[in-house]
């Protein structure tokens, strides 16, 4: 899969809470206090919901953006709980992802309001494009469509090669 890049000074406009018929999800930067629960719920759901990826990797990813000062990870939550999440400046600095909602709550609109979140804070942290690294065949439609990402012609997973298991 190719990269996808992400004209930030065209955004649509910010979304930081979803109403869905079974209560209302809010979206927040992640608090460091919250680190050890964004974490787990990152583990205890990438099989399920995201077989494809690897936990090992999108641990290590969020670990690194919950380093962050502030913190670069977005977290939706719902009655206490997080029902989602979104890295930016996780992978390398300027890129976007990892990223995932719970399989029953996608389609609901959380996934589009942690994109964007995660891409104004980009925006307002100085960069002018993000980086869509080595998305999901399945939400290369999904960037197009919410965000007017495109494929960065003859990219590629280059940057994960430095991994240990590449």
């Amino acid at each position: 899969m190719a990269d996808m890049l992400v004209n930030l000074y065209n955004l649509p406009p910010l979304i930081e809470s979803v109403e869905l018929s079974a209560g209302s999800v809010r979206v927040v930067r992640a608090h460091p206090a919250d680190a050890r629960r964004v974490l787990r719920f990152v583990e205890a759901n990438v099989a399920e919901h995201w077989p494809d990826e690897s936990a090992d990797n999108w641990l290590g990813e969020t670990t690194a953006a919950l380093a962050n000062h502030p913190p670069t990870v977005f977290v939706a939550v719902r009655e206490r709980s997080v029902v989602g999440f979104a890295c930016y400046d996780a992978t390398a600095k300027g890129y976007f992802g990892p990223t995932g909602v719970t399989t029953t709550l996608q389609r609901t609109g959380i996934g589009r309001a942690l994109l964007l979140c995660a891409l104004h804070a980009m925006r307002g942290d100085g960069y002018g494009y993000a980086v869509i690294g080595w998305p999901a065949a399945e939400a290369v439609g999904f960037y197009e469509h919410t965000v007017d990402a495109w494929q960065i012609p003859a990219s590629g997973p280059d940057i994960y090669e430095r991994l240990i298991n590449s």
